[in-house]
């Protein structure tokens, strides 16, 4: 399909991203010098961007307004260094960068929900290792007794509005379950960041997007921050406060499903013959006397 020149939402996207960024960015992060008297934009202003790029302040302005929409990958990358990018932000700009120039005009549709039966075989055979599958933005498709008795709450909701990102923000028990709430929302958001800069038209991540913000004030805070983050630590160890198990300390590993519309496998581990270890076992033993809820693996 003929790609057109892009006019709409992609050349703002940049924009914001640009100005986000900015605002977050000191002067004596980047070797300035402030000047006398009070400071009326937060982080860098534009003229000292466009300074530390090499570009003109007019340039840079009509990139931040959408007004500009092809920037050079050497302009790119020198806005990469004035504004102290990590590679995550880097990348994403560079993406950001290569939408705004070029639009598919149709919106694409959202992903399939369905989860193969092998994958669905794979995850009884982790158990007791709590596992489960989610898509691009975090719906909870499928789980074994463990991997959804371990997001304790969870199965209080229908099936199809069980996510993740929705349970860290929008579920009570999520705040005292997770060790880390604070840092486990900020890389969600990051997460969802990121994937909005490159299909910010999809509809699923436009519809969770749009009911945190309506929601959540903790989410609305970090969404415009602007983090972004791609999944560059797929192993971990997460401590949850546990309301059944107690607390209890787990390796996680998660991974990309081949031949799926970007649907992933996480599971949680802990070394045979540990309380850890043992306390998987209980929850999986418990699920299992109460797993006459379904999962959204019922959902195509």
């Amino acid at each position: 399909m003929a790609r057109e020149q892009r006019q709409d939402g992609s050349s703002t996207e940049l924009g914001r991203f640009l100005t986000a960024r900015r605002s977050q960015v000191t002067p004596a992060d980047v070797g300035l010098t402030p000047g006398t008297g009070v400071r009326r934009t937060p982080g860098l202003r534009r003229e000292e961007v466009a300074a530390l790029a090499g570009v003109s302040i007019d340039y840079y302005t009509r990139l931040e307004r959408g007004k500009e929409t092809r920037p050079s990958p050497a302009v790119v990358d020198a806005l990469a260094r004035a504004l102290k990018l990590d590679h995550d932000e880097h990348e994403h700009l560079r993406a950001l960068a290569a939408r705004a120039a070029w639009y598919a005009p149709e919106p694409p549709a959202a992903p399939s929900r369905t989860v193969r039966p092998q994958l669905r075989l794979l995850l009884e055979t982790l158990r007791p290792n709590p596992a489960y599958i989610t898509s691009r933005t975090l719906d909870l498709l499928a789980a074994n007794p463990g991997g959804l008795a371990l997001y304790a709450g969870i199965d209080d909701w229908p099936a199809a509005q069980r996510n993740l990102g929705r349970f860290l923000f929008l579920h009570p028990a999520a705040r005292d379950l997770y060790a880390d709430w604070d840092h486990q929302i900020r890389r969600c958001v990051a997460r969802m960041r990121a994937l909005a800069g490159i299909e910010p038209d999809a509809p699923d991540l436009a519809a969770l997007v749009g009911e945190l913000l309506l929601k959540s004030p903790d989410f609305t805070r970090l969404w415009d921050r602007y983090d972004v983050t791609g999944r560059t630590a797929s192993h971990q160890t997460k401590t949850f406060h546990h309301p059944h198990v107690g607390t209890i300390t787990l390796g996680f590993q998660g991974m990309q499903l081949e031949g799926t519309p970007g649907h992933r496998l996480g599971v949680y581990i802990a070394e045979p013959g540990t309380p850890d270890h043992d306390a998987t076992i209980l929850l999986d033993m418990t699920a299992s006397r109460h797993a006459a809820k379904p999962t959204a693996q019922e959902q195509h």
